[in-house]
């Protein structure tokens, strides 16, 4: 059996001439990942159906100049804040800050120039058990408006099992608002399908954030017994999005933040959602140290190239627009208080790998 492995090969040059790389993670048992050094995007994720037949399960583009006219953030890394920020204004410890509203009058995932459209320094870090790529980003004081320069990191690792692990983890030395995560479009089915609506759906939830028609949370999250938005038990996509609820008629589909239980100890990984294609018979189980998920069914896909709900995001993170909400989860990461954040994409249909090496 192969061992893991980490492999560059170029995937193309930016108009000021900086070369983007692409990474191949192996998992040396039939998984493999490719990411870009370009927004840390995850480009590929090859994953076998229970008979063997290996397609990606993430929605991408072929090339480079897909990526950089990409208005969907396809598999990137988002930052410095994901989700929305109200109006693009907040106030910390007494001071206004403003950042860029780059989505009908407020800020979205970072602003126009944020973490997914920014080259990230690469350095492998395989091992006899996993494959893995560790990804870095300075941001200066001031970027996008938000206070204090912040480094990131991002660790992907690929397990044998087949897992894809992200570790984050951010340092500030100024107060700032920080809410990091990963916007992989999934889609079991593989590229043969163009849409998830027979996909089955389960959030490890029984509250959510109701909307406003920009996306902006109302307020305190609701029960969602009795609700289209109870997902406690695996629920088809195409069926729940058809509801005439009027929270999916206003964002076309899901686009809310769901609020998960606590987890049984600091730091510690609970499972946050499962998605299964019933078709191909792959499932997916999601499991985060975040407080919230969430779920976007690709309401705003255009068909450049993928058509409406292709795909669905499930974005472990804060809630949106926490720092004019005293009310949720801490967003402000302070100095000498570093704060680390670990997701995991865990395939349960694939079989066990072979014992570890000695």
């Amino acid at each position: 059996m192969p061992l893991p492995s980490v492999t560059r090969s170029p995937f193309g040059t930016l108009p000021d001439g900086t070369p983007v790389a692409r990474w191949t993670l192996d998992a040396g048992t039939g998984v493999r990942a490719e990411v870009l050094d370009l927004g840390g995007v995850l480009h590929r994720l090859d994953v076998p159906d229970p008979g063997g037949r290996t397609a990606t399960v993430v929605l991408g583009h072929d090339t480079l100049g897909g990526y950089t006219a990409d208005t969907a953030y396809l598999g990137a890394l988002i930052g410095r804040y994901a989700n929305r920020i109200a109006h693009g204004r907040f106030e910390l410890d007494g001071t206004a800050h403003h950042v860029p509203a780059n989505d009908r009058g407020h800020a979205l995932h970072g602003g126009p120039d944020g973490f997914h459209r920014r080259p990230w320094r690469a350095t492998a870090e395989s091992g006899r058990t996993r494959a893995a790529l560790r990804l870095d980003l300075h941001s200066p004081d001031g970027d996008m408006g938000f206070p204090g320069a912040l480094h990131v990191t991002a660790v992907y690792t690929l397990e044998r099992s087949g897992t894809l692990r992200l570790d984050w983890t951010a340092r500030t030395d100024r107060p700032t608002p920080v809410n990091l995560t990963h916007h992989a479009y999934f889609n079991l089915a593989g590229p043969g399908r163009t849409d998830v609506l027979d996909h089955r759906l389960a959030v490890d939830a029984d509250a959510y954030l109701p909307v406003d028609a920009a996306a902006i949370p109302l307020g305190a999250p609701v029960p969602t017994v009795g609700t289209p938005f109870d997902l406690r038990v695996p629920q088809r996509l195409g069926e729940r999005l058809a509801h005439p609820d009027p929270q999916l008629r206003r964002a076309g589909g899901y686009d809310h933040c769901y609020v998960l239980a606590p987890p049984p100890a600091p730091g510690a990984l609970r499972r946050a959602a499962r998605l299964h294609d019933p078709d191909s018979r792959r499932r997916m189980e999601v499991w985060t140290t975040e407080p919230g998920l969430q779920v976007y069914t690709g309401n705003g896909l255009d068909g450049t190239p993928h058509p409406r709900h292709a795909g669905v995001c499930l974005e472990t993170q804060h809630f949106p627009d926490a720092p004019n909400r005293p009310g949720y989860p801490d967003t402000v990461l302070r100095p000498g208080t570093p704060r680390h954040s670990t997701t995991e994409f865990r395939f349960p249909h694939l079989p066990a790998p072979p014992g570890e090496l000695s």
